[in-house]
């Protein structure tokens, strides 16, 4: 299993965003007006965007950082790798 040092963050993120989904659907449910509604859905994305963001940014740091410094300059996989992820941006 790998670890990273932001993995706790972007849990606490996740948690966050689960939360204030929960919040949506029980709005909903309730019947509440529509802009408290889209209010909560805008704090789920936020949450989700930036728990993606920092998920990114410590691969970015660390993973592909490790895997060009193990491998010859110029490495295709790394630069793959760097394409395939950043397509998430």
């Amino acid at each position: 299993m790998h670890i990273h040092t932001t993995h706790p963050q972007v849990r606490n993120r996740l948690k966050r965003a689960d939360g204030h989904l929960h919040n949506v659907v029980a709005m909903i449910d309730e019947g509440k007006p529509c802009l408290e509604i889209v209010q909560q859905l805008h704090a789920v994305e936020k949450a989700i965007s930036a728990a993606k963001k920092a998920l990114i940014h410590d691969h970015l740091d660390h993973c592909l950082e490790d895997a060009v410094r193990a491998q010859p300059r110029g490495s295709r996989a790394a630069v793959a790798e760097f394409k395939d992820i950043t397509k998430y941006l």
